[in-house]
This record gives structure tokens, C-alpha cells and sequence, in this order.
């Protein structure tokens, strides 16, 4: 029988923990065919919103979840995982910028890094969503001495789905069909997404999308996507966040 996958996932009660879960334990994130443990983790405070998760991933009667454990300590939490997605930080609130977070989190990845490095697999591969991304992801990986640096990236399939979607909608393309988008720098207002090398139908975007666009409505319509959510909505991206966490480490 094939050796069961353990998967660490940080807060694991918050909304893109909910609704990463259980895509897991479906087989979305390492196929059809690969049990999976979920080895979910939170602050004491909320550990306890986590039993009716786990009364409800038992109902679902998965049958690649072979194991469900909750953890109020990352020490337990991180105990011979091969995965682990860091998705557990301070939110970013309406009129907040990453450099607003960097000092809150810290601490959080800080330790999670410890944690990691004592007690994780030593073929761990740790994908960090929680904001900012690529700060959270060096100061993890910092704290990690004995783990290749290698093992640890920041998380920016979100910006790169949003501006696929954002080319599809202008030329009326199936997402499908769009190839070579880039984001180039952080999780961020200062990110640049790059269609110069994007393929529409194999054709260059270049000849399809116009300067003026790109320049003035897709780069800042990406850039700005987070900020705008979280005004519509009243909260951060969650189900789309799950998406992409998914897709990433997949």
C-alpha cells in the first residue's frame, strides 16, 4: 500500500484553511491515487474550531484521508510532515499594505521555521501563502538552517490565475489557451505582470492586446485585485487563495 502523504496546513480554522482542506483530502492536490494525513494546526485560542472541520472531513468519508490530527504547537503540527502549506498569519485589513504585516508575522513564521527544521521531514517542501508571502517564506526559511532553502517558496499563483483571467476576458479566450504569463516580483501593489511573452492561441500577446491596456487596466487591475476584494467582500480572498494554494504545490 502506498505510503501515506502528511500535510501540514497553519490555520488550518481560518477561511482559506476551510476551504484548502478538504480539496486535499479529495485528491486535488497529489492525485487519485495518494493517501493523505492532514496534520492541521492553529493557535490555541481557535484549536478548538477545528473539531467540528474534522467531524466534517469524517463525514465526507474521503478515502484518501487516512488521518486527521489537530495541533495547538507548531512542534506537533510540523512532526515528520513531507508538505506543509503556511497559510496561518495576521490578514491583511481594508487600507493595508504588506509592510504593514511584516512585523506582526514574523514572530508566527519565525517559529513555524524552528518547528520545521526540528521536526519536519528533511524532504519537506513548504510553500508559504500567508502575506507577505516572500517575506514570510526568507524568515522561514531563515530559522530552517538545516533545510535547503530550496525546499521553501512564497506563493504567487493567485496574481499569475488573475492575470490569465484578465487576458481571457479582454480577447474572449478560453484561460485554457493562454501560455507564458508572468509575475514578476512579490505578492504585492508593487508586482509587475508581464504579458510580453504570454501566447494567446499561440499568438503573441502583443499583437491582440493593446499598450495603452496593458499599461493602464491590466497592470493595475492585477496589482490592485487583493485591495479590491477585501473592499467588496469585507474579507481577503479565500476560495480563490485555496485555488491557487492547491494548484501551486501541486
Amino acid at each position: 500500500m502506498t505510503r501515506p502523504t502528511r500535510i501540514a496546513v497553519t490555520g488550518a480554522a481560518g477561511n482559506i484553511g476551510y476551504n484548502t482542506i478538504f480539496r486535499i483530502a479529495a485528491g486535488e492536490l497529489l492525485g487519485p491515487e495518494q493517501p493523505v494525513i492532514l496534520q492541521l494546526i492553529e493557535v490555541p485560542a481557535v484549536a478548538d474550531r477545528l473539531k467540528g472541520t474534522v467531524m466534517e472531513l469524517v463525514d465526507c468519508a474521503f478515502p484518501l484521508l487516512q488521518d486527521v490530527t489537530v495541533n495547538d504547537n507548531a512542534d506537533d503540527g510540523f512532526k515528520d510532515a513531507d508538505i506543509a502549506l503556511l497559510i496561518g498569519a495576521r490578514p491583511r485589513g481594508a487600507g493595508m499594505e504588506r509592510k504593514d504585516l511584516i512585523a506582526v508575522n514574523a514572530e508566527i513564521f519565525s517559529t513555524q521555521g524552528r518547528a520545521l527544521n526540528t521536526h519536519a521531514s528533511r524532504e519537506i517542501r513548504v510553500v508559504v501563502i500567508g502575506n507577505p508571502a516572500n517575506t514570510n517564506a526568507l524568515i522561514a526559511s531563515s530559522n530552517a538552517p538545516d533545510l535547503q532553502s530550496s525546499q521553501f517558496c512564497a506563493m504567487t499563483r493567485l496574481d499569475h490565475s488573475r492575470a490569465l483571467n484578465q487576458v481571457a476576458e479582454k480577447t474572449n479566450t478560453p484561460v485554457s489557451n493562454i501560455r507564458q504569463m508572468t509575475i514578476w516580483g512579490n505578492h504585492s501593489s508593487t508586482q509587475y505582470p508581464d504579458a510580453n511573452n504570454c501566447l494567446i492561441n499561440g499568438k503573441p500577446a502583443a499583437r491582440l492586446l493593446d499598450q495603452d491596456w496593458l499599461e493602464h487596466e491590466f497592470i493595475p487591475s492585477v496589482q490592485q485585485r487583493g485591495a479590491v476584494i477585501i473592499k467588496e467582500r469585507g474579507a481577503s480572498s479565500a476560495a480563490s487563495a485555496a485555488t491557487a494554494a492547491i494548484r501551486h504545490t501541486r
